[in-house]
C-alpha cells in the first residue's frame, strides 16, 4: 500500500482514455457527440470506438473515429477485429486509417454475430488477435492496444494460457493491454503481478465500467465471463426506477474502485462510457482531472 505523499504524486500522472460505440440512430449519435464534447476537454490519451460483432459496424466505426480526431484533435483509436474479413480487406482498412491520420488501433479477435456460436477463423483472414497485431505492424507503426482478461476469456483453456497469450500479443508489437471490466481490485492486482512475473512489461490498463444499468451489466458480465460481486446486487437492488440514487451508488462504486487502484500505483484508466458522459466526467473530476475549454460543437 502506498503512502499519502506517494498517492498524491501518482495523481499528478493520471491518464484516462474513453471508449464509445458507433451509434445506430440519429438520436443516439446526438447523445454520443454530447458525451464526446463533454469529455474531450479532459485531454484523454485517446478515445476508442468499438467494432460490432462480425464487423457489422465497420462504416459507422470508421466515420466516428475519423470525425472524433478531426473535430477534437484527440488521438482516436479504431477497434479492428479478425471476424468477417480477409487479410486483404483488413489490410486495406488499416491503410485507409493510416492515410487519414489515424495512428491507433485496438486489435481484437472479435465476436461472431450470433452470440454463443463457437469461434472459427474467417477463411483467408487473420486467425487470432496475435496474427492481427503482427499484420498491422507490417503495414505501419500503429500504436496498438489489445485486450486482457483478469478473470480469463471464456474461450481460454486456462488462466495461465490467458497470460501466455497476452505475452504473445505484446511480443508481436502491441503497446498496451486494456482489461475487460472487473469489480474486484484484487482480481486485477493478482493478474498484473502474474503478468509481470511472466515477463510482460507493457502497461495493463484497467477497464472501468461505471454502472448505468444494472440489468445490462449482468448481461455484459455473463457474455464476457466477468463476475459481479454480491455487494453490487445488494446496492443496486430496487433502483431500477430510481435513476438519481442509482447514479449516486454507481459513482461511489466506481470512484472507490479507482481510488483503490491508485493506492496500488495504477496511473492509467480506460473508461467504458456506453456513450454517456455524466458518471465518467464526475469520476475524473473527483480524481482531480480537470478540463480545458469546451470543444466547439
Amino acid at each position: 500500500m502506498m503512502t499519502v505523499p506517494e498517492i498524491k504524486a501518482v495523481r499528478k500522472n493520471l491518464k484516462v482514455s474513453f471508449e464509445f460505440f458507433p451509434p445506430k440512430t440519429e438520436k443516439m449519435e446526438e447523445t454520443m457527440w454530447r458525451s464526446i464534447r463533454r469529455l474531450a476537454p479532459l485531454n484523454p490519451s485517446f478515445v476508442s470506438v468499438t467494432y460490432g460483432a462480425g464487423g457489422t459496424t465497420r462504416g459507422r466505426t470508421h466515420g466516428s473515429v475519423t470525425r472524433i480526431q478531426k473535430e477534437t484533435g484527440i488521438p482516436a483509436a479504431a477497434h479492428l477485429t479478425c471476424v468477417g474479413h480477409t487479410k486483404e480487406e483488413i489490410d486495406q482498412i488499416a491503410r485507409s486509417y493510416w492515410d487519414e491520420g489515424i495512428r491507433s488501433i485496438v486489435a481484437l479477435r472479435g465476436d461472431l454475430p450470433d452470440a454463443g456460436d463457437k469461434y472459427e477463423p474467417t477463411p483467408g483472414g487473420y486467425a487470432y488477435a496475435v496474427d492481427l497485431v503482427a499484420g498491422l505492424k507490417e503495414i505501419a507503426d500503429f500504436d496498438i492496444s489489445v485486450s486482457a482478461y483478469p478473470e480469463t476469456h471464456p474461450d481460454a483453456p486456462s488462466a495461465d494460457f490467458e497470460i501466455e497469450y497476452l505475452k504473445r500479443k505484446i511480443d508481436a508489437g502491441a503497446n498496451r493491454s486494456i482489461t475487460q471490466f472487473f469489480f474486484d481490485n484484487e482480481t486485477y492486482l493478482r493478474f498484473r503481478d502474474k503478468c509481470v512475473a511472466a515477463g510482460i512489461d507493457a502497461p495493463i490498463v484497467p477497464g472501468i465500467l461505471p454502472v448505468t444499468n444494472f440489468g445490462s451489466l449482468l448481461k455484459f458480465a455473463n457474455m464476457c465471463g466477468a463476475s459481479v460481486p454480491q455487494r453490487l446486487h445488494w446496492r443496486f437492488e430496487g433502483l431500477d426506477e430510481d435513476p438519481d440514487t442509482r447514479r449516486m451508488v454507481a459513482f461511489h462504486e466506481a470512484i472507490s474502485q479507482v481510488e483503490g487502484l491508485i493506492s496500488e500505483g495504477v496511473t492509467d484508466f480506460h473508461f467504458y462510457t456506453l456513450n454517456r458522459a455524466e458518471l465518467t466526467y464526475a469520476i475524473c473530476h473527483a480524481l482531480g482531472i480537470r478540463g480545458t475549454e469546451q470543444v466547439a460543437a
